[in-house]
C-alpha cells in the first residue's frame, strides 16, 4: 500500500495531476461524468471516473512543490498510473501574458529537490515527446510551447535564465521522477502571475483557463 495515498476507488492508468486540491475538484466536475473521490488522505484530493467518451481517468492533487509532487507520483505509479499530464500554474516573465497556456518543452532545475531524482541543478528534464506534441495540438492554437524553470521556493520569474519564459515549483523534479518510474508525462501551465506577483490572474479567468487546459489533457489521455 502506498504511504501517502489511501485510495477508496480504483485509479485509472491515465491521470491529470494538479497541485491544488480545489483545482482537482474543479476539473473532476468539468471532465468526468460521475466523479468519485478516490483519495482524501493528507488533503490530497483525488477523483476517478470516466470521461463522456467512456475513458477511465483519474484527477489527483499533488500538493505544493517538487518533493510533494514526486512522492505522490511514486504512489500513483504503484497504484497503476502509466500516463499523466500536469495541469499547473506558473509565474511568467515579460514575454508572456496572464492566462497564457504554456506546453512545456523542457524544464530547467533551479532548486535542489530535482537532484534526489537524478537531475542536477542547472540541467534540464524533458517530457514525453508524443504526449507533448498531442497536447499542443489539442489546445488548437490556444497555447505555446516553452521552456520553464523550476524553483524550490516561490517561482522567481524575475530571475529566469535566457530562453525560459516562466517558472514554477514542480515540473523539473516531476519530469525527472517520471523518467525514473518509466511513466509518460506532459505538462501544461497557466500563467497566473507576472513580474513577481505585481499582476495576478483573477479567480474567474483562472478557472476558465484551468478548464481549457484540462479539456486538452482529457483529449490527449482519451486516445
Amino acid at each position: 500500500m502506498p504511504l501517502r495515498l489511501r485510495p477508496t476507488a480504483p485509479l485509472a492508468a491515465d491521470a491529470i495531476l494538479v497541485g491544488d486540491p480545489g483545482r482537482a475538484l474543479l476539473l473532476a466536475q468539468e471532465l468526468l461524468t460521475q466523479p468519485k473521490m478516490s483519495n482524501h488522505a493528507r488533503g490530497l484530493w483525488g477523483y476517478s471516473g470516466r470521461t463522456p467518451a467512456g475513458h477511465p481517468l483519474t484527477i489527483q492533487a499533488t500538493g505544493i512543490g517538487g518533493p510533494s509532487a514526486t512522492l505522490v507520483l511514486g504512489d500513483l505509479a504503484e497504484l497503476g498510473v502509466r500516463r499523466a499530464i500536469r495541469v499547473g500554474s506558473c509565474a511568467g516573465g515579460a514575454e508572456v501574458g496572464l492566462g497564457d497556456l504554456l506546453v512545456v518543452s523542457e524544464a530547467l532545475a533551479e532548486g535542489g529537490s530535482a537532484a534526489a531524482h537524478g537531475l542536477a541543478a542547472g540541467t534540464t528534464a524533458r517530457p514525453d515527446p508524443e504526449l507533448t506534441e498531442r497536447l499542443a495540438e489539442a489546445l488548437d492554437g490556444d497555447g505555446r510551447t516553452s521552456a520553464v524553470a523550476s524553483f524550490d521556493l516561490h517561482p522567481r520569474a524575475e530571475a529566469l535564465p535566457a530562453g525560459v519564459l516562466a517558472a514554477d515549483m514542480q515540473t523539473a523534479p516531476l519530469l525527472s521522477r517520471a523518467r525514473g518510474l518509466g511513466l509518460s508525462i506532459a505538462v501544461v501551465l497557466v500563467v497566473v502571475e507576472i513580474e513577481a506577483g505585481d499582476r495576478a490572474l483573477e479567480t474567474e479567468e483562472l478557472e476558465i483557463r484551468e478548464k481549457r487546459a484540462g479539456q486538452a489533457a482529457r483529449i490527449v489521455l482519451s486516445t
